[in-house]
C-alpha cells in the first residue's frame, strides 16, 4: 500500500511487487496463495480485453460514433450518452461498454458522467455488470439461486430510480 501511496511507480508495477512478495512470504505457501485466485473470472477479464481490443481494431465502434453524429446524435449530449451507456452496458455488460465508449468521448467530465452512467446501468440486467454475474456464482456456490427475473425484479426499478435521479442531476447541473 505504501507503493501505491507514497510513490509515482505505476500501478500495475506495485500490484506486481507486492504480488511477487506475497508469492515469495514464508508464511503463505505460494500454492495455497494460488489456490485464492479464481482463475475462470481471470480467463474471463483476459478475453474480454482481448475481445474489446479486437473489436476496437476494426473500426467499426468509431464508424457507429460517426453514424449517430451524422444523425445528429452526440456523445458530447448527457442524454445521448446516458442511452448510450445504459444500451450498450446491457448489450456488452458496463465495463466493455466504457473500454468501447470512453475513446469517442472529449473533456473530463464526460469521463466522469460515463462512469457514473455505467455503474448504475450495469445494475439494470443481470448481465448488465461482470460484478452481478461474480455474486451470482458465489451466490450459487453457497446454495442460493439468483436468476435474471429475481435480479431484474430489484434490478429494473433501482436503475430506473438511480438513473432518473442522474438525468435531473444532469438537466439542472
Amino acid at each position: 500500500m505504501l507503493v501505491f501511496l507514497a510513490t509515482d511507480w505505476p500501478r500495475e508495477v506495485a500490484a506486481l511487487l507486492g504480488a511477487g512478495v506475497l508469492l515469495l512470504s514464508r508464511r503463505l505457501h505460494s500454492s495455497h496463495v494460488m489456490g485464492y485466485v479464481d482463475w475462470p473470472l481471470l480467463v474471463l477479464f483476459m478475453g474480454l480485453f482481448v475481445v474489446n481490443h479486437a473489436f476496437e481494431s476494426t473500426g467499426l465502434a468509431a464508424q457507429a460514433v460517426a453514424l449517430l453524429a451524422a444523425q445528429g446524435v452526440h456523445l458530447a449530449d448527457p442524454g445521448a450518452l446516458l442511452l448510450a451507456g445504459v444500451g450498450l452496458s446491457n448489450l456488452v455488460s458496463n465495463v466493455p461498454a466504457v473500454m468501447l465508449l470512453l475513446p469517442h468521448l472529449s473533456g473530463p467530465q464526460a469521463g466522469v458522467m460515463l462512469a457514473l452512467i455505467s455503474t448504475l446501468a450495469g445494475n439494470l440486467l443481470l448481465v448488465g455488470s461482470i460484478a452481478n454475474l461474480i455474486v451470482v456464482d458465489l451466490a450459487q456456490k453457497s446454495g442460493i439461486t439468483i436468476d435474471w427475473r429475481i435480479h431484474a425484479r430489484v434490478g429494473v426499478p433501482v436503475t430506473l430510480l438511480t438513473l432518473t435521479v442522474v438525468w435531473l442531476w444532469l438537466r439542472w447541473a
